[in-house]
């Protein structure tokens, strides 16, 4: 079925299929571990019951997001396996150890307290629980870290050698930790979960406000949604343009990609608005320009210098559509974001952020829009980067297993129906867990497993001394 297909590009298609599914689910882990310490600390210093039912209700829907990404990263570790094995024999040195600090300084961290954080309530002292669901949010961002130092490394490579077997080889693990991209590629990351889990957080409290329930606990996600859209937004998008000029610096050609420029630009380039990339006739078609607009943002000078696409082989080209595009849809999102924080803060003024239903309908339509952002974040960054697994130094094609098409083509469909059935029906549950009001899931939940062991609706919503 597969013969005369290429082996590289389906091995590419099943890693990018499986990863846009798992990026979502460790995103919402991460984002949701943070928000459940807020709410608990806010619960533990002011008393108000409103942040431990919205504790209750979001740690269920945590759980269910942190277990399928866990299903999910297993399958992806595996195909360093079945499809890449040449390049995991040739990095594994680098990267393995790193995979495996996440797992034992993030993942058992996770693991360990998680049951505490998850049943704990009004089981065991309250401090005590707090400290658990801190170490939950912690392991997940510890997780965070590893994840992108791997795959930093893999961008901006240094603190090896390459030995006589071609393997690269750690010289300075503090080299290959905090490489060039590191730091702003955690930064714009951590802060891009955040965002993605404020706005899932306020599209689920506008549905509910649309549907006449503004009861304490809905208002009080959506304000705090809406504070994280307003302070943070602003944040992420400075801290995207530190990472773009860190992007130009260490991989101009992604930036040239990112850009749509073919021919250097030596009295200024413009900022292409829109348009399609030709690597065939080497121009950007149906270009939108602002004049040196691009060289502003980038060199922070109106006359900057930017090379083209062309002072590079072509055969080190990426797929320019796929950076291009993606680069646009992140950017657009961020600014939408903004733009929504802006107009929280002036309904907030006005008093009216719980009585704007149109304002609620914008809301609940920019739900999703954090996860799709980073899905194109992350096209941008890991096409852009191609044609190499290892940035200028191991090439996509020396990567991959020794493997047929067709045998990969079977995994792929394999995959995919899996993937829609499994997954599918876990994010058809999280859209249930969302439908249901905060105040009517707590208390389901109360009456049920609390008071089969005992334990008062009281005792179940404030916890033990």
């Amino acid at each position: 079925m597969f013969d005369g297909f290429d082996a590289v590009v389906l091995a590419r298609i099943q890693f990018a299929f499986t990863m846009a599914f798992h990026i979502l689910f460790p995103a919402l882990s991460i984002g949701l571990g943070s928000y459940l310490a807020v709410l608990e600390g806010l619960w533990l210093v002011t008393g108000r019951e409103a942040y431990m039912r919205l504790f209750r209700y979001w740690v269920r829907i945590f759980a269910v997001a942190f277990g399928m990404g866990v299903v999910s990263g297993i399958v992806m570790s595996y195909q360093f396996g079945t499809n890449w094995s040449a390049f995991s024999d040739r990095a594994g040195p680098v990267i393995g150890p790193l995979m495996g600090y996440e797992v034992l300084t993030a993942f058992f961290m996770e693991a360990g307290f998680l049951g505490i954080m998850l049943f704990g309530i009004g089981r065991v002292p309250k401090l005590v629980h707090f400290a658990a669901t801190l170490l939950v949010a912690a392991g997940a961002l510890i997780s965070a870290f590893w994840i992108l130092v791997v795959n930093s490394w893999m961008q901006t490579p240094q603190g090896h050698a390459i030995n006589e077997f071609g393997q690269f080889v750690p010289e300075d693990w503090l080299a290959i930790i905090f490489n060039p991209s590191m730091p702003y590629r955690l930064v714009h990351m951590v802060i891009a979960t955040y965002l993605a889990t404020a706005f899932v957080v306020a599209a689920v409290a506008a549905f509910h406000l649309l549907r006449g329930r503004a009861s304490p606990e809905v208002r009080t996600m959506f304000s705090m949604a809406m504070w994280m859209a307003a302070l943070v937004a602003p944040i992420q998008i400075v801290a995207g343009d530190l990472h773009g000029l860190n992007t130009l610096e260490h991989q101009p050609a992604k930036v040239a990609a990112m850009e749509g420029h073919f021919e250097a630009e030596v009295t200024g380039a413009p900022l292409y608005l829109f348009g399609w990339p030709d690597a065939e006739a080497e121009t950007t078609r149906y270009a939108l320009a602002v004049p040196k607009l691009g060289s502003l943002i980038l060199t922070h000078e109106l006359d900057g210098r930017l090379n083209g696409l062309k002072h590079w082989p072509k055969e080190d080209w990426p797929n320019l559509p796929y950076v291009f595009w993606g680069f646009r849809v992140m950017v657009g999102i961020g600014f939408l974001m903004l733009a929504t924080g802006l107009v929280s803060l002036y309904l907030r003024w006005q008093h009216t952020l719980f009585a704007a239903p149109r304002f609620h309908r914008w809301c609940l339509v920019m739900g999703p829009s954090g996860l799709v952002a980073i899905i194109a974040g992350w096209i941008t960054t890991e096409v852009g980067r191609q044609p190499f697994t290892v940035y200028g130094l191991l090439r996509t094609v020396d990567s991959v297993s020794p493997i047929a098409a067709p045998a990969v083509g079977a995994s792929l469909l394999a995959f995919v129906a899996v993937y829609f059935v499994v997954f599918g029906a876990g994010i058809w549950y999280l859209l249930r867990l969302f439908s249901t009001p905060p105040e009517i899931a707590v208390e389901e939940e109360i009456r049920g497993p609390e008071r089969a062991a005992g334990i008062t609706p009281v005792q179940a919503t404030h916890g033990v001394d």
